[in-house]
């Protein structure tokens, strides 16, 4: 996939869902995988053009893990001149030393969104971009209707009233398989998570079984977007009334 095309995926959700204002200063949330990395790619690209002008701000939540280098992402920010900040936590010696946790992933990322927020607050950023996408809104719904018991996942923009902070998530119209090609295409320096809990997740559980459902009922993850945008969720209203 070519970046024009990854841009017109990004600029129909953020016109869709009125995602950007003219002014914003928002902080793109870098796990140094291929979807945040995209991500970043696909905004720095339409700041150049978007009527509404903004800036971005690189943010990397560092977890502790050692074996964690974010060398290249530090050049790839220099190179294309977006400001880059590293976190630092203690989050992987607390969830897995400290607490032993058998299910980490709910722990960490509530710590991981507690910590990226508050720095996204100091260094004056009002909305946070994440890279979600589209497997990843219909995986959301699955997990939520067998683990949960309800039919849910996040929404396009979310508010967050006690940061006074919004959440966007431009990748939104954009197939995992998409992003995948883009990074191949550009050779974009992905850096693997190093999390001894990667790819062990209920997450990874659901992904599987999406696949296959998609193979065995090809258009099958289409139609649960479909569901989902037109489910009457909190905050799937798009600018045009549309669900």
């Amino acid at each position: 996939m070519k970046l024009q095309q990854v841009l017109s995926h990004i600029r129909k959700a953020v016109d869709d869902y009125n995602m950007i204002s003219d002014g914003d200063r928002i902080a793109v949330g870098i796990s140094g995988g291929k979807d945040s990395l995209t991500l970043l790619y696909g905004l720095h690209a339409l700041m150049r053009f978007y009527p509404s002008h903004f800036s971005i701000h690189a943010v990397s939540v560092d977890l502790g893990f050692d074996n964690l280098n974010l060398d290249k992402i530090k050049e790839l920010c220099a190179e294309l001149k977006i400001p880059y900040t590293i976190i630092k936590t203690d989050i992987a010696n607390i969830i897995f030393n400290e607490r032993k946790e058998s299910n980490p992933c709910s722990l960490c990322a509530k710590m991981r969104k507690g910590a990226l927020n508050e720095v996204i607050k100091a260094i004056g950023c009002n909305k946070v971009a994440y890279a979600h996408h589209k497997d990843d809104i219909v995986e959301t719904m699955l997990m939520s209707l067998i683990f949960e018991g309800r039919f849910h996942t996040f929404s396009p923009v979310t508010y967050l009233d006690r940061m006074d902070l919004t959440v966007i998530r431009p990748l939104m119209y954009m197939n995992e398989v998409d992003v995948i090609g883009f990074v191949n295409k550009y050779e974009i320096p992905v850096v693997k998570s190093p999390c001894p809990a990667d790819g062990y997740t209920k997450r990874e559980y659901v992904k599987e079984m999406l696949k296959k459902l998609n193979q065995e009922n090809p258009g099958v993850k289409e139609r649960m977007f479909t569901a989902i945008q037109n489910g009457n969720l909190k905050g799937w209203c798009r600018q045009d009334g549309k669900q």
